[in-house]
């Protein structure tokens, strides 16, 4: 049965990436203090996420080898039961590319199968269920991913092969952007530019540097919603009118 479409409050689904130095936990941080409440960060980054204790309070836990998809679940499921508001994962690309990741895993089946193609059978639903357990979180989240330089190969007219530089692409799964709601790209220069948005607060914007703000404006629109049901009324004439007007 269809019913008439509105927006209803929402948990945050924030992705970030960036190059080494580009300030993916630090910017996490300002932006998690602007969505209020307790602070859990997942650190995969040897102890580096505990470096930004002076900027405010935050509950750290430490993800050590092998990265698997179930440590990921396991802390985040955690979280949710801890009374936290928002989870930062400090680094999903662990749990793609890191040692005992992902890809880590398909390597080895595919190994056992003789079958790279068929691999992915065991190791995709692996993936899903990390992507469904951030989905279904209670808590705002943010994910911080590294970014790599991403290549083209090309044959010019006279056939010689061609390699571009296009640009910085995250290390997670390809598509794993789609899963957010926003997701930023941090330069280097620590500005970030939004190549996803579906809250359209960033349409336009020049890069810019995340704080405090930025959070505060996430939460705004997060903890705006529609018109409930109860506060519409449907007149003979099929015109909406808000109750009580």
């Amino acid at each position: 049965m269809f019913r008439r479409a509105e927006r209803k409050k929402a948990k945050l689904r924030l992705g970030i990436a960036g190059p080494a130095g580009s300030g993916k936990t630090y910017s996490a941080l300002l932006i998690a203090q602007g969505l209020e409440g307790k602070i859990a960060l997942i650190d995969t980054e040897h102890g580096s996420g505990e470096l930004y204790s002076h900027l405010c309070d935050y509950d750290i836990a430490t993800l050590t080898p092998p990265f698997t998809p179930e440590k990921y679940i396991s802390l985040i499921k955690e979280a949710g039961k801890g009374g936290y508001s928002t989870i930062i994962i400090d680094s999903i690309s662990h749990a793609w590319a890191g040692e005992g990741g992902l890809l880590d895993m398909h390597d080895k089946v595919a190994k056992v199968q003789n079958s790279s193609f068929t691999a992915w059978r065991q190791i995709t639903p692996k993936h899903n269920a990390l992507v469904e357990a951030m989905l279904q979180s209670p808590c705002h989240i943010i994910a911080t991913m590294r970014s790599k330089q991403e290549y083209s190969v090309s044959t010019d007219d006279r056939g010689r092969t061609q390699v571009k530089k296009i640009g910085l692409a995250p290390i997670q799964r390809e598509g794993m952007e789609y899963e957010f709601t926003i997701f930023l790209d941090l330069s280097v220069d620590h500005l970030a530019v939004a190549s996803k948005d579906r809250t359209s607060l960033f349409d336009g914007r020049t890069p810019f540097v995340p704080n405090i703000e930025t959070g505060r404006e996430l939460l705004k629109w997060l903890e705006t919603g529609g018109d409930s049901k109860e506060d519409v009324k449907v007149t003979p004439k099929g015109n909406e009118e808000k109750a009580g007007v």
